[in-house]
């Protein structure tokens, strides 16, 4: 399988929110760490002997993120797991995680979100983010923690499965999983393109020839699985091209910083545009499939103020035909991720008032959710990634085949 567990990446997860002496660095001798040793992260970090030198440090990639940040600030950085009580031979050991100042400390204020995992690998991972965010209530729902308070709460690692959502929100704060390596696949990706990539539309399409679902009886795990398999295929074709670029090197003597990072910004660029292509390649490709009559809005199709919603439903010539009737009219975004960009949909249509946005995102906040449901904005979320959102948030999810199916209904007429 392409897409593994949680818990092959992490060995032990704790949250908490941070006091005043976690944070700032004028409250406390030093920035450290207690209560990890109460939800058993000494077996993931060791015991420190007594006495000078005796402390166990460890390579540790930090994040700061917030809701609105378009990009995470990261510090690869070290922490130290040592025993505040090393030197009094006649005490109890009382093991601290200390931390430096950085970028990202730098960032961090009393009342923050912060989060600890111990990965597989042996490198420890820290984020920090906004109390009641968004990316809490991600990171909680994805490592089942619960309680959250001033001390650590322990996750509860599951076989939850990585799915493509769950995994772009993991890149999307800059932490990036492996794929597992499939040889025989790249031998034919290889095959059929030996030069360069191919666009995302035949992507996308050698996608739906060579995986078989079922998009007439089951659209949303038809849906999901596509854009899974895309992944996956364009994720192992990748793997193969950067790596042969990072052979080659950059520049003429193969070491000029300033290609190289051209070249990564490109790489970067290039999965962010092409995932929300190939989510719209699918989604076309679906809604023809069950014969729905619909237009993409583009540089002569658009709405108010030259906006172009993603779908509209039957056309924009029956938009704008003030004769027909605003209960057979749907307006649908289309969007990955939703983070601040959902409010775009508001504005692409006035003559609708009710909206809807289909979305991969894993769990949105409470916070947000109700204020979509104020605006009369309605999600629609393929029924695979309900279970990220709360119970009661739920409620108020379309699956796409209940979107498809109103659609077919208000078609009829």
């Amino acid at each position: 399988m392409e897409f593994s567990n949680i818990n092959q990446y992490f060995d032990g997860v704790a949250a908490k929110y941070l006091s005043a002496v976690d944070a700032e660095h004028h409250r406390s001798n030093q920035h450290e760490i207690g209560g990890l040793v109460k939800v058993g992260f000494k077996q993931h970090l060791g015991s420190p002997g007594k006495g000078d030198g005796q402390e166990i440090r460890y390579a540790c990639k930090m994040v700061y993120v917030t809701d609105d940040l378009e990009s995470p600030e990261i510090c690869e950085d070290t922490v130290t797991w040592y025993d505040s009580r090393r030197l009094k031979t006649n005490r109890g050991p009382e093991y601290r995680l200390y931390y430096k100042d950085n970028e990202v400390t730098n960032s961090i204020s009393e009342g923050d979100f912060f989060l600890i995992a111990k990965q597989t690998s042996g490198e420890l991972l820290i984020i920090f983010t906004k109390a009641n965010s968004a990316i809490e209530f991600q990171l909680c729902n994805l490592f089942s923690i619960e309680n959250v308070t001033e001390k650590f709460s322990k996750a509860k690692l599951t076989q939850k499965n990585l799915l493509l959502p769950i995994r772009l929100m993991l890149e999307g704060i800059g932490i990036v999983l492996p794929y597992e390596e499939d040889q025989n696949l790249l031998d034919e990706l290889l095959t059929l393109f030996p030069e360069k990539f191919p666009t995302t539309a035949i992507f996308s399409q050698l996608t739906r020839d060579k995986y078989a679902f079922s998009p007439l009886e089951a659209p949303d795990d038809t849906i999901v699985g596509w854009m899974e398999k895309e992944e996956f295929l364009f994720r192992t074709y990748e793997r193969e091209v950067v790596s042969k670029k990072l052979r080659q090197g950059f520049g003429e003597n193969g070491c000029d910083v300033d290609e190289f990072v051209s070249y990564s910004l490109s790489v970067q660029n290039r999965r962010k545009s092409r995932v929300g292509h190939a989510f719209e390649n699918h989604l076309n490709h679906l809604f023809k499939i069950h014969s729905l009559k619909f237009e993409n809005g583009s540089r002569k199709l658009v709405t108010e103020n030259k906006a172009k919603p993603d779908y509209l439903f039957p056309s924009f010539e029956a938009y704008h035909d003030p004769q027909f009737p605003v209960e057979q009219l749907r307006l649908l975004g289309a969007k990955t991720s939703c983070k601040d960009r959902w409010r775009q949909v508001l504005a692409e249509g006035d003559r609708i008032c009710h909206k809807h946005l289909i979305t991969l995102q894993a769990g949105i906040s409470v916070t947000q959710t109700d204020e979509m449901k104020n605006k009369k904005l309605t999600l629609v979320v393929p029924r695979s990634i309900h279970s990220t959102y709360l119970t009661e948030q739920q409620t108020h999810l379309l699956t796409v085949a209940n979107f498809i199916s109103d659609v077919k209904e208000i078609q009829k007429t």
